[in-house]
């Protein structure tokens, strides 16, 4: 029997997946919006890690693709579950070890073949999700942490240094500490952000902030 564990933050998705799993016959061990949640729940109860991990492309809480697979791929097979229109953050998933990638869109047969492909060590057929990966030309990842994501998204918004350290309850050297990293980050992937301007253009072009703020210099 396969077993699986399903981390999204939207119960409905998460309701559907647990009857079309257990219709076909496998295990669903977990259930829950976060990384965090998973890891608790296994380490209070001591259950063997799964065969497959479907896990949503953005969680509601803070974390970031990369952190999340790459705390998953260690003991399960992660397959990203989500829908067709990022796939910039597809590529790092991928890039940080997911097996593949079944859209939100799919029919529920398809992601059970997902999860039986990737339980057997199957590769997933996945050239839709690839050509869009490899048409995101753009795409180069800073790998910034979820501090550096924090301060970025309140300091590009058009918000002064000292206030964003006041909000985050962290030091002024901090967030100065974190946007100097940010800027560093962005430099060494061909994304340089010397001015407050750019760094607002890094921060819309990876969804850190919705749409522009108040600009002005460093």
């Amino acid at each position: 029997m396969i077993r699986v564990a399903l981390v999204d933050d939207h119960e409905s998705v998460r309701l559907g997946l647990e009857a079309a799993i257990r219709r076909a016959g496998s295990e669903v061990v977990f259930s829950g919006a976060t990384v965090a949640e998973y890891i608790a729940a296994r380490n209070r109860e001591g259950w063997p890690s799964p065969d497959v991990v479907l896990l949503d492309l953005t969680l509601g809480d803070g974390t970031t693709v990369t952190e999340n697979v790459v705390r998953l791929a260690a003991e399960s097979a992660v397959i990203i579950h989500s829908v067709a229109d990022r796939p910039a953050s597809v590529r790092e998933a991928l890039a940080a070890g997911a097996v593949g990638v079944v859209s939100k869109s799919s029919p529920l047969d398809e992601v059970i073949d997902a999860v039986g492909m990737a339980a057997r060590g199957e590769p997933l057929n996945n050239v839709e999700w690839a050509s869009a990966v490899e048409g995101d030309r753009a795409f180069a990842d800073a790998q910034l942490s979820t501090r550096e994501r924090e301060v970025l998204r309140l300091y590009a918004a058009g918000l002064p240094l000292k206030v964003v350290a006041d909000r985050l309850g962290i030091a002024f050297s901090t967030a100065k500490e974190n946007i100097t990293r940010v800027r560093v980050k962005y430099t060494e992937v061909g994304r340089p952000a010397p001015t407050k301007v750019d760094l607002l253009k890094r921060a819309m072009e990876d969804g850190i902030v919705a749409q522009a703020g108040e600009r002005g210099g460093v």
